[in-house]
């Protein structure tokens, strides 16, 4: 699934790209025909980005809903000769009126037309966003502070924070070298507070290259004398996808667990299993010996 720097910078593009001209809104597909119809003809004004959610904005306080979900695409194409015909299932079409630019979403979780009102109440149910300047990094705080669920899961909440997904998860807490079974209330707000700061510069990063690059500069391949990551995500990175490799800092295997269904990677040498200084409570966090 998309991360939150794919949204913004997809936010950014749309923006670049269609702000300011009037387009022509289709829907090949015919499952956004009718919202379609209602936008045809008119002004596209913008776009914006909170967590995993894009609003495209329309005149009258009128926004697309787009959520990508696990294979949702929505492809960007300006300076064109000519605009083709459809390819595919292309659940939503935008074509500015010149001809020269046009963009294609398929296979998208959500895509619905909402008004100020409903867009508001997604935004509301969601946490903060490391990469909007509005954010408050003391609401996630204020959640995980207060919770005995691993950090390791509370980081892939989008109500406690929005837009960290599997890479950024695994790659923030090995950086941090905080054992992802550790349950929330016991991190210090300091150690939050840097966390923060590193989502904030590492997502900033990721909107500017289109890629997730989370390691050191003495870890990158260059230095190390290794080669390249070759991952259909691109990017360097300590852990991610990297079970029973070795450690690119300690040399331990790196290992793999499921955590509310999605793979999670850490090292077990850099990330020490955490142990409270007093008996926790039969509820505790579990996990793999």
């Amino acid at each position: 699934m998309p991360e939150g720097h794919t949204l913004h910078r997809l936010a950014g593009d749309l923006t670049r790209t269609f702000a300011g001209h009037v387009v022509r809104v289709g829907s090949p597909q015919g499952r956004f025909a009718d919202s379609a119809a209602l936008l045809d003809g008119q002004l596209l004004e913008g776009a914006e980005a909170w967590g995993k959610h894009l609003f495209v904005a329309f005149p009258g306080e009128r926004f697309v809903h787009v959520h990508l979900g696990l294979y949702g695409r929505f492809d960007v194409h300006d300076d064109v000769p000519d605009v083709p015909d459809p390819v595919g299932q292309v659940r939503l079409r935008l074509v500015r009126v010149d001809g020269t630019a046009y963009a294609d979403l398929r296979g998208a979780t959500a895509c619905e037309l909402v008004t100020a009102e409903q867009r508001d109440a997604v935004v509301a149910r969601s946490g903060p966003d490391p990469l909007r300047p509005d954010a408050d990094p003391g609401r996630a705080w204020e959640r995980i502070r207060r919770s005995k669920v691993a950090i390791g899961a509370l980081l892939m909440d989008q109500a406690v924070l929005a837009g960290v997904g599997n890479v950024y998860r695994a790659e923030l807490l090995f950086r941090h070298r905080i054992d992802p079974f550790r349950p929330g209330h016991t991190l210090r707000s300091g150690q939050w507070r840097a966390m923060w700061a590193d989502l904030v510069a590492l997502m900033t990063e990721g909107v500017r290259t289109g890629r997730i690059d989370t390691v050191r500069p003495e870890h990158t391949p260059e230095a190390m004398g290794r080669p390249p990551r070759k991952d259909d995500h691109g990017g360097e990175v300590y852990v991610y996808r990297r079970h029973e490799q070795p450690c690119l800092v300690c040399g331990a295997r790196v290992r793999t667990e499921v955590m509310q269904g999605r793979n999670l990677f850490w090292c077990p040498r850099c990330q020490r299993r955490f142990r409270p200084r007093t008996p926790t409570a039969p509820d505790r966090v579990t996990r793999t010996p």
